[in-house]
């Protein structure tokens, strides 16, 4: 007998995604599916079925039929017009949604998604972090350097460290020197260093405000999908850490 919508179990809030995907038979209807917590609303995966907080998650729309009626849209922003669709930020979520016709099933209409559609999202959301990142440095809360983001960690000034994804863990280490700080890793020292105007730059230090919380949450969500090691976390260094050059006896900026 082929179990029906209600026979599956619901994960209560706030707990950790089930790896297990869902049936593609029960996605018909979950388009959009709304919840809301304390900390704001939920979304459920057209995939798992999990239900989580919005900003961690994709977005995907229909494009209007008097545009392209069959084409399926990345909503990076989570900001444009229609029903959302909504998957976890994986993979091989992206990848199951697409197999299976799940964008479809919950539409209620026949879409058609881009080819190589995890790594078109993987590029705008690098696309939207670069931006960001911009926008940080131009409103002076971000600084680039070695010793400008250390200033800023020292001075409690740092609500997020952006790191060079290719940039030297052990460095980063020493640039933290036991203080607990939040990092992320999502892009390469050379994108980094086309934002402050240079060749390549490994550490950029964001001050406290709604860019730090809007980077912060688009490079966890570009770690799930591109299956890099979590994104997000504070960090502290071992004991003994504290030197400012490499073993090559040069430091990155």
């Amino acid at each position: 007998m082929r179990r029906t919508r209600s026979s599956w179990q619901r994960a209560p809030t706030g707990s950790r995604e089930s790896r297990t995907l869902a049936d593609p038979d029960t996605l018909a209807g979950l388009a959009e599916d709304d919840d809301a917590t304390e900390d704001g609303p939920l979304r459920r995966c057209l995939v798992t079925r999990v239900r989580l907080k919005r900003e961690t998650m994709l977005r995907f729309v229909a494009a209007p039929e008097t545009v392209s009626p069959e084409s399926l849209v990345f909503d990076a922003a989570a900001t444009l017009p229609g029903r959302g669709l909504w998957l976890s930020a994986r993979r091989d979520v992206i990848e199951r949604a697409v197999k299976t016709n799940a964008f479809s099933r919950a539409a209620g209409r026949r879409l058609v998604a881009p080819s190589g559609l995890a790594e078109l999202v993987a590029s705008t959301l690098e696309q939207r972090i670069a931006e960001r990142l911009g926008l940080a440095r131009r409103a002076g809360q971000a600084v680039c350097g070695f010793e400008k983001a250390k200033e800023r960690i020292a001075s409690g000034q740092c609500a997020l460290l952006v790191e060079a994804s290719d940039g030297s863990l052990a460095e980063q280490e020493r640039l933290v020197q036991r203080r607990e700080t939040r990092v992320v890793r999502p892009l390469n020292a050379a994108r980094l260093g086309a934002v402050f105007g240079r060749e390549r730059s490994v550490h950029v230090a964001i001050g406290p405000g709604r860019l730090a919380v809007q980077i912060e949450a688009d490079s966890v969500r570009l770690a799930g999908v591109t299956d890099t090691e979590p994104a997000s976390l504070r960090l502290q260094a071992p004991q003994g850490a504290g030197r400012e050059k490499d073993d090559r006896g040069e430091r990155q900026i």
